[in-house]
């Protein structure tokens, strides 16, 4: 039997929980990456969050970010490691807190934007990145590009790690997604996602937008909340897997230490 983990950015917003199509898409997903504060989110957003996820039963994740509210964490800023550390610590000691006041436990972190993407090819910024992870607690899970530098960091150090894939973007010949500048990066059609889906959990391939097959591990699958078709590939995806044979839960059910 395949199984999958189905993730989400979440609590990307300010004041109050229901924004956008949060709180219906935590009826389709089985893992929830909560913002932190610092790309996006703040103290009373992070606690609704945090506990509609814990009533329906959907796994939390903390989500760092970039200190960069204006640009929502996709534009890359230079910083160190030891302030990408330090960011991390911050971040996930935050939303721990509020999973803990509300009787449940942090399952995992997935950093944001930028900062996802600038530690899938920057070693040293991984292996910050894993460090604090897993100095505020090794049993966490760590999100990752699938095969990428922020996947090896944390093999290294000991923490479990998933490799993340994603049904609304294309892919590049070195495993990179496609920059969102770039007018091929985002899949609009449901069909079209699901058939990438289904085909690298099942197949362990992806088409790259250069027309060629490259090998991919699957083990979380990022479901968008944010573009104008979230709500009809939330709903299309956990269908589509089940006729495909492939089982939905959530990682730290299924992923072997």
């Amino acid at each position: 039997m395949y199984k999958v983990d189905l993730n989400c950015d979440m609590g990307e917003s300010f004041g109050n929980f229901i924004v956008g199509n949060d709180e219906v898409l935590l009826d389709y997903i089985t893992s929830a990456n909560i913002a932190c504060g610092s790309h996006a989110g703040d103290p009373s957003t992070m606690k609704k969050t945090v506990r509609k996820a814990l009533e329906k039963n959907v796994a939390v994740g903390a989500h760092p970010g970039l200190p960069d509210l204006q640009g929502f964490g996709r534009r890359e800023i230079n910083i160190s490691p030891e302030e990408a550390y330090d960011l991390v610590v911050y971040q996930i000691g935050a939303l721990q807190a509020f999973v803990k006041s509300e009787g449940g436990a942090l399952q995992h972190v997935k950093p944001h934007g930028a900062l996802f993407n600038m530690a899938a090819k920057d070693a040293k910024l991984a292996e910050a990145i894993a460090e604090a992870v897993y100095k505020v607690e090794p049993e966490l899970i760590l999100f990752g590009l699938a095969g990428a530098e922020l996947v090896k960091a944390g093999k290294r150090i000991g923490l479990r790690t998933a490799n993340e894939v994603f049904s609304d973007r294309t892919y590049q010949h070195d495993g990179t997604l496609t920059a969102r500048s770039e007018k091929n990066a985002l899949i609009n059609d449901h069909e079209t996602a699901t058939g990438q889906v289904i085909r690298m959990i099942k197949e362990n391939k992806v088409k790259t937008v250069q027309g060629r097959d490259i090998p991919i591990q699957a083990e979380t699958v990022c479901i968008h909340g944010d573009g104008g078709s979230a709500l009809e590939f939330a709903r299309s995806i956990p269908e589509a897997l089940k006729k495909a044979g492939i089982e939905v839960e959530p990682i730290g059910k299924f992923l072997e230490r």
